[in-house]
């Protein structure tokens, strides 16, 4: 088994302000079981087979439930990723995420969404869309499923480019559309044009070559076992546990 996980001082320090507030009896030791949930997470361990130095795995898979249902690791992520402070470039990009067969249920809850979950050339996959800095922190994540286009990750990460100055994606980003609105937004594209377009399209191949930090980004998250598998069939609680790699990789 791995060494054993603990969050420090510092990490707990920049996470504590993100924490909900604890109502009626006191939360259990938020470190032991934060460090609990991190250590499952990356080790891709069932709850049951939690080291006993973190207490009862049901205590920590309460927490990790909850607490992704509430979208509070989300929430941690994207406050700690608010201060990049990046000013030059950003990155967009999407990664297919296996399925397990424990997350393949494609039945959809009353009163619920779908599991996000769809079928491609590769299986049954959900598709992680992204954007991250020059620094390969990511700065947005969503996912949806495995068959849902670029066109649509790019629509979603539009709203939420910070004002930087190029933006690099691959030819599944060459839109008019998507183009016309990062000029709108002051934002030049370092995007390939499609081989079906009539007339090329001039982008700058030396700053493009930069755009494999992002691939770099994707390979450290999936090297969180919970991240690279999929086997939560909530996908509010799988990408909190996409949300808790980046923190834990990137943010602390």
């Amino acid at each position: 088994m791995s060494e054993l996980f603990w969050l420090s001082d510092a990490h707990m320090a920049r996470l504590e302000p993100y924490f909900p507030k604890s109502h009626g009896k006191p939360r259990v030791d938020d470190r032991r079981v934060l460090s609990g949930i991190i250590f499952i997470n990356r080790n891709g361990l069932r709850w049951r087979d939690a080291p006993k130095e973190y207490g009862p795995h049901k205590t920590l898979y309460n927490r990790w439930k909850r607490w992704s249902e509430k979208g509070i690791f989300a929430q941690i992520m994207a406050g700690l990723a608010a201060a990049h402070g990046e000013e030059k470039t950003v990155m967009v990009d999407a990664t297919y995420l296996k399925a397990h067969r424990t997350a393949t249920n494609m039945g959809v809850k009353k009163g619920g969404r779908g599991r996000l979950i769809g079928r491609t050339k590769g299986g049954m996959n959900t598709k992680l869309h992204a954007a991250c800095d020059s620094q390969s922190q990511p700065l947005n994540l969503f996912v949806t499923a495995g068959q849902v286009s670029d066109y649509i990750g790019a629509r979603a990460l539009l709203s939420s480019l910070p004002n930087v100055e190029w933006l690099l994606g691959d030819r599944g980003y060459d839109a008019d559309w998507f183009r016309e609105a990062l000029k709108n937004k002051g934002i030049r594209a370092c995007i390939p044009g499609r081989s079906s377009r009539a007339k090329a399209v001039r982008y700058d191949k030396r700053r493009y070559k930069r755009r494999n930090r992002i691939e770099i980004m994707f390979g450290r998250l999936k090297d969180w076992r919970r991240v690279a598998t999929r086997y939560d069939r909530c996908p509010n609680v799988f990408l909190s546990a996409i949300a808790l790699a980046a923190t834990v990789i990137y943010w602390l």
